[in-house]
């Protein structure tokens, strides 16, 4: 079946009948968001509808049945199901009234019909068959049937011409074939699902090879307005190349300058300067690191002798915590320079908290083998860590440093009869 969105793309409302109606949920996502949320709802099946189902690579319409919001619309055989969010049922065989969520429909015609243009243009030009594409909320991308990536001088002719053939405002028809028919020699097309039944729908522009193709159009490549080529990355399969068309194409530039803007707060210059001024960034934070390790091991060193320094009989064990970074080897150099006849090292470091959140960090027991055993089985499940060891060194990632107090309450209370004790933080 060819649906009413099929037949006119730019139809923005539709009266129509309810054939059935039936109570359902649906885990949905709302646009912007990556979170999923269970919706109480309908499914209800119409006469006919404006609002197009996900197929072909295109995401489903969205809208509103008598004001109650369209999450979902999936074809089912000869049918489109409409997911409608709502608290009360439509009766069947009564009249509805769909609207259409034009700014949606609008973005994904251009970004389908840009799709054609392109997946024509890399055939024409290279001979590269496009195997899929995916309509993404901020890019889409074709997959190449090719293993070369592509170079920007590649992309840009590409885009070149692409933007040519806007400017001459071809019209975009759609006619219904019959796929058993002689018209169908030499149209673009893949294997249709075994449910559809009749004649199939291809989209038509002139001088280019005619597509077969369930999804919505503009009605003139003029409507497209632009295309940008954004990059071409490798796959296991092919080259994906990436792309904006119609009004992606301006919030694109609107976005970039927004950040350009920032950026030349942030480097105190301008966007001709951002990358010598971002690589002397680089520079000069590679050059601080450094010198933030060799204060750090220096530090170890003063931390070890502090503790060697201590009147005899050392402390039974020892614990150090710094919030200076996630940075091991002030743990390593500290232990190399530590006496040896303490029982039980506890040492971590984390990056400083923040708020209450759990902050990660890296946690080293070294001493007797029995006691290392022992505290490194109950310190994970405390901190929430990982790790291992063996002969009385162990080490692990640990991702809630605020419980450390905890751990050294308990080695207080194993070596309370042992004292003295030192801890250091």
């Amino acid at each position: 079946m060819v649906f009413k969105c099929q037949e006119d793309s730019f139809l923005k409302q539709f009266t129509t009948k309810v054939v059935n109606c039936e109570p359902a949920s649906l885990q949905w996502c709302p646009p912007g968001l990556t979170e999923s949320q269970e919706l109480q709802g309908y499914n209800v099946i119409l006469e006919d509808t404006i609002l197009f189902p996900e197929g072909g690579g295109q995401p489903c319409d969205y809208g509103t049945i008598n004001g109650e919001p369209v999450r979902s619309v999936a074809r089912r055989g000869s049918e489109a199901v409409h997911f409608v969010e709502s608290t009360k049922s439509f009766e069947e065989g009564t009249q509805v009234q769909q609207r259409l969520d034009w700014q949606r429909r609008l973005d994904h015609m251009q970004q389908h019909s840009g799709q054609h243009l392109i997946t024509e243009l890399f055939d024409s030009e290279f001979n590269y068959e496009t195997n899929s594409w995916w309509l993404g909320s901020e890019m889409c991308y074709i997959e190449l049937n090719t293993k070369h990536l592509l170079s920007r001088e590649s992309l840009d002719l590409i885009e070149s011409k692409a933007n040519d053939i806007i400017i001459e405002g071809k019209e975009v028809k759609v006619v219904l074939v019959d796929p058993a028919s002689a018209e169908m020699d030499g149209v673009r097309a893949r294997n249709l699902p075994k449910d559809v039944e009749g004649p199939v729908r291809v989209v038509r522009v002139d001088g280019q090879r005619d597509n077969m193709c369930c999804g919505t159009h503009v009605s003139n490549l003029s409507q497209l307005q632009s295309i940008k080529l954004l990059f071409a990355e490798k796959t296991k399969t092919g080259i994906n190349v990436y792309f904006v068309a119609g009004l992606r194409v301006i919030k694109r530039l609107g976005d970039c300058f927004q950040r350009e803007q920032q950026l030349n707060l942030a480097f105190k210059g301008g966007p001709t300067q951002h990358l010598d001024l971002l690589q002397k960034l680089q520079n000069n934070l590679k050059a601080t690191r450094k010198s933030f390790q060799k204060v750090l091991k220096d530090l170890a060193i003063v931390e070890a002798e502090k503790l060697e320094a201590m009147p005899r009989p050392l402390p039974k064990y020892f614990s150090l915590h710094r919030k200076d970074g996630i940075e091991v080897e002030f743990i390593n150099t500290f232990l190399r320079h530590a006496p040896e006849e303490i029982g039980l090292y506890f040492l971590t470091v984390s990056e400083a908290p923040v708020g209450n959140s759990p902050t990660k960090g890296h946690m080293v027991l070294r001493g007797q083998p029995n006691l290392v055993d022992h505290f490194s089985i109950k310190f994970l499940k405390i901190l929430d860590g990982k790790g291992s060891g063996k002969e009385g060194n162990f080490q692990g990632k640990i991702n809630n440093v605020k419980e450390i107090p905890e751990c050294e309450a308990l080695l207080d209370e194993y070596f309370q009869p042992e004292k003295p004790v030192a801890r250091a933080s």
